[in-house]
């Protein structure tokens, strides 16, 4: 299986050629990886709600696809297993649009007669990343009063999947 490179290659917000167009001679890029998160509304989005967190992200950055799956998955099993499927409503507030694409280097014996250089060098999809500004919400999760506790504990679990670091801002619903 392929090794992911880490995320501290892809950290820097940047826009190159990452084209798709439904004519094949205008596109930059051949195949789009498919997206890993499944689901971004999570919970009951028709109830009403004492407390609205919102995690935010301290700093301008860009996060993977399966890293946003792996918060989703963590907080929305802390959350199930205390308050069951209707007791919150989480969603995901970004979406992973961004192409992230690797120029593979050949390693070992006669390596440099079969790499061609990094000059105009596109690459190969390897993923999807979602890119984030300064204080902007990752992730949008409203509970009840009861609950507020649990609620911190699922967003600071969610925290810990993503390679920057982030503000929990809590707001009370009228």
């Amino acid at each position: 299986m392929a090794k992911l490179r880490r995320a501290v290659a892809y950290r820097r917000i940047e826009r190159p050629y990452t084209r798709k167009s439904k004519y094949r001679k205008k596109t930059f890029i051949r195949a789009t990886p498919t997206n890993k998160v499944i689901r971004y509304d999570l919970g009951d989005p028709k109830k009403k709600y004492d407390y609205t967190l919102n995690l935010m992200s301290k700093e301008a950055i860009q996060i993977r696809h399966n890293a946003l799956e792996s918060a989703r998955l963590t907080s929305n099993r802390t959350l199930e297993k205390q308050l069951g499927k209707t007791g919150y409503h989480l969603k995901i507030k970004v979406y992973p649009h961004h192409v992230l694409r690797e120029n593979p280097i050949a390693a070992g014996a006669g390596a440099d007669r079969f790499s061609t250089g990094m000059q105009k060098s596109f690459g190969k999809p390897i993923g999807l990343a979602a890119q984030i500004k300064e204080n902007q919400t990752i992730f949008s999760l409203s509970v009840n009063k009861g609950s507020l506790k649990l609620a911190k504990e699922a967003l600071r679990k969610a925290k810990n999947k993503f390679p920057c670091s982030c503000i929990l801002e809590i707001n009370k619903n009228n």
